[in-house]
């Protein structure tokens, strides 16, 4: 745990890249006694779709899993880039709440994580959320994130995360 609050304070602390728009840091809750923390770069502005009201923007991450298992201590660091479709779909005490969805590509530095052999570093990020914009510059929301490799391996786990952000736009 003290890894992560770490990790927390000096993604906070980080001088961001004059083009990012956005950083967000999360912190995950998995199965079989894992969690991480997701540190998140969103480089452009959200574009807008031609349909539905969608927006879409790219998001960057570098995750860090940690299991406990007894005595033995894991960690699997995750690379990833998605592209992320966001809809406001409700307002609540005057702040809009969007929905968000996102399939992507991460590559693990390890295969064999949580008792599970992932069947191979490349794996798809998942993810759909809810997302409360608070203010202009601040966001929080709450995600369902899963990596597989989606068949691509003859071992096909998966992992699972809950996910509770908090983002800050620049």
């Amino acid at each position: 745990m003290r890894i992560y609050i770490v990790l927390l304070l000096l993604s906070l602390s980080l001088p961001l890249n004059s083009h990012a728009k956005q950083m967000g840091v999360d912190y995950l809750a998995g199965e079989y006694s894992t969690s991480g923390i997701r540190i998140a770069l969103q480089p452009m502005e959200p574009q807008q779709l031609p349909l539905w009201d969608l927006n879409w923007h790219l998001e960057a991450s570098f995750n860090r899993w940690q299991q406990d298992a007894g005595d033995e201590h894991r960690q699997v660091n995750v690379l990833a880039l998605s592209p992320v479709i966001t809809r406001q779909f409700a307002a609540l005490a005057n702040r809009p709440v969007f929905w968000e969805f996102g399939i992507g590509v991460s590559l693990l530095d390890e295969r064999l994580f949580a008792h599970k052999n992932m069947g191979s570093h490349f794996q798809f990020e998942d993810r759909i959320g809810v997302v409360l914009k608070v203010s202009d510059e601040h966001t929080l929301s709450l995600r369902y994130m899963h990596y597989s490799n989606a068949g691509l391996a003859s071992n096909n786990p998966g992992m699972d995360f809950l996910s509770l952000s908090y983002r800050r736009g620049f």
